[in-house]
């Protein structure tokens, strides 16, 4: 194995034993790493030699698993996350990818039972969230090469750091369970330790001519500002952005290996926009004051990171999104130089929402800077032929839609300029001119967004028909009308359960017992519900209309109409009024 050393090599098949005190995990792969042992009562870790002769008896079940996402801790006890389900669904450099099919939090709590009943019930509460995070979708993982550094990044570390464990090779932006792997790090467990990351990974084999071609995708989602779509937003004060996701197309042909990246993320600004039942909430800047620093140093990272960069900012030059690309444009005022370049494309004025092929305006004005950034390539003999000197950096409002059309524009752009550099294509060709080629990278670019897109949003992207098929049609605009309602509701009623989640497994949530119970509410909170009050208007207006319907034969009928009629429009006004408070809200605070 190229990336560690033997006795480093991650276990990818395992056998789960239960008993009534302990978990004990028995590789079946044929490596030589010891049994690993996870009390039932506390969580605790220890690597055993040999199976306990005495719990033969005891065994409650077995389980085939395939890895170990790590550890939770809460109050009483702890909480371990294996991979009890996986498929493979390609290949990068020769080695498998595998995406989790299905998850398992294993309770090690067994010190509940001297819990007290205030503490039982916030574990209750905690463990909800934990089979939350159980369908978390859009995991990956691979035993034998790191995924969460691009090509450019992995030929650049030393011999030295390549001999190390994946997880110490690993961009840690991108590790979605970091936080979960720290006990296994304490205890030395290198062949359980399984770096994993969110976000997707694509790809495609066909020929091309006479050339065999591997074209794959993948994305790496950041975890340092990670959450819901209508929950997390803007940057923080140190710089991190809301779905901030790294894309890098990959060419494998003839020996060759070619990459491109690209970034999308949340318009760097300190900005909210909370649900509160309307159907397009208002956004709002949070600490003007502090915006500028907080642009600032996210463009920092970004040159430190990636060299030069292109801001490619789609969002409307009108109404509240005006608003917020008006304050982008001045937050970049200052920091327009010869390394970052910002550029405004109202997408929608410029493209409506069939005419996507005007994008090649945008293309044309910034071509020359996209060939200056040029792409990373490996030739035959693994020798650095050019090297990515920059990246673009896109936004829409939600970094899915108009972002994911932009993006497959410069992904088939860059994809062209490769396949003419190493002679698969002539100059005066392009991928439009091969069939099925040419749908092939449709396909992979439009899952792609589909992928990023459920996992920030609940749906999957909308305008997605243009990247699949490349062009729009009224299917499409029929079912992005039924994926916009869809978002709607879960914004609304779902994704505050579902950012709680999130938060305790990232380790964005300190628990302490000092705190009060972040599930206890009080007040009118602890009374708000929507579908109590859904239930109330409908049986207000159903009164109405019942004794509106009476009034011929009794005049008497036309209070009681009236009444009802004004507690259900009470109710709406009430409601409409304190929209947020019937949203399901997250109940964790982030700790920023």
């Amino acid at each position: 194995m190229e990336q560690a050393s033997l006795e480093q090599r991650l276990c990818n098949r395992m056998r789960l034993w239960e008993f009534a005190d302990q978990y004990i995990i028995e590789p079946t792969d044929g490596g030589n790493c010891g049994l690993l042992s996870i009390s039932r009562m506390d969580g605790a870790l220890q690597s055993i030699g040999e199976m306990p002769v005495n719990h033969s008896s005891q065994r409650l079940r077995t389980q085939t698993i395939f890895g170990l996402a790590g550890i939770v801790k809460l109050f009483a006890g702890a909480y371990a996350l294996a991979i009890t389900a996986r498929e493979c669904v390609g290949s990068y450099r020769g080695h498998p990818i595998f995406r989790v099919l299905d998850m398992r939090f294993l309770p090690c709590n067994s010190a509940l039972q001297k819990s007290t009943p205030q503490e039982k019930k916030a574990e209750d509460e905690f463990t909800k969230l934990l089979r939350t995070a159980e369908k978390t979708p859009g995991l990956y993982f691979s035993y034998d090469v790191d995924l969460t550094l691009n090509a450019q990044r992995s030929d650049s570390l030393k011999i030295e750091s390549k001999m190390l464990p994946l997880w110490k090779q690993a961009d840690t932006r991108f590790l979605w369970n970091k936080r979960m792997m720290q006990e296994l790090i304490q205890c030395k467990l290198c062949p359980y330790i399984l770096p994993i990351i969110q976000g997707s990974f694509q790809t495609f084999q066909t020929v091309l001519g006479k050339t065999n071609l591997n074209v794959s995708l993948i994305a790496r989602r950041c975890m340092h500002r990670t959450g819901t779509r209508m929950w997390r937003r803007g940057a923080d004060s140190d710089g991190n952005v809301a779905n901030f996701v790294e894309s890098e197309q990959i060419l494998e042909a003839n020996g060759y290996l070619a990459s491109y990246v690209q970034v999308r993320g949340s318009i760097p600004l300190l900005w909210e926009q909370i649900v509160d039942l309307t159907y397009k909430p208002s956004f709002k800047l949070i600490n003007p004051d502090d915006t500028a620093l907080a642009a600032e140093r996210h463009f920092s990272d970004l040159k430190k990171r990636y060299g030069s960069v292109i801001a490619i900012d789609l969002i409307n030059q009108r109404g509240g999104e005006g608003l917020l690309s008006q304050a982008y444009a001045n937050a970049m005022q200052n920091l327009v130089n010869d390394e970052i370049k910002y550029v405004q494309f109202d997408f929608h004025r410029t493209c409506g929402h069939v005419h996507f092929e005007c994008l090649s305006l945008l293309y044309e004005q910034i071509l020359d800077d996209i060939k200056k950034q040029r792409y990373f390539l490996l030739n035959t003999t693994g020798e650095k032929v050019e090297e990515q000197t920059g990246v673009i950096r896109t936004n829409c409002i939600d970094c899915l839609d108009r972002t994911n059309v932009t993006q497959s524009m410069l992904g088939r752009k860059s994809l062209e300029t490769q396949l003419h550099q190493i002679e698969i294509l002539q100059q005066s060709q392009n991928i439009s001119q091969h069939t099925s080629f040419d749908n092939l990278f449709k396909i992979l670019w439009a899952n792609h967004g589909d992928e990023i897109s459920i996992q920030y949003s609940g749906t999957p992207a909308l305008k997605g028909d243009f990247v699949r098929y490349g062009q729009r049609s009224i299917q499409g605009i029929l079912e992005d009308g039924h994926h916009a309602l869809a978002r709607y509701y879960y914004n609304n009623f779902c994704d505050g359960l579902k950012q709680d989640a999130i938060d305790l497994v990232q380790g964005h949530y300190n628990l302490s017992r000092e705190i009060k119970s972040p599930f206890q509410t009080s007040g009118l909170e602890a009374v708000a519900s929507f579908p109590l009050a859904s239930v109330l208007v409908l049986a207000g207006i159903m009164l109405s209309t019942m004794s509106l319907r009476q009034a011929k034969q009794d005049s008497r009928r036309f209070f009681f109409s009236a009444f009802w009629a004004s507690l259900a429009l009470g109710i709406m006004t009430f409601v409409r009024i304190n929209g947020r408070l019937f949203c399901n809200r997250p109940r964790l605070q982030k700790q920023l």
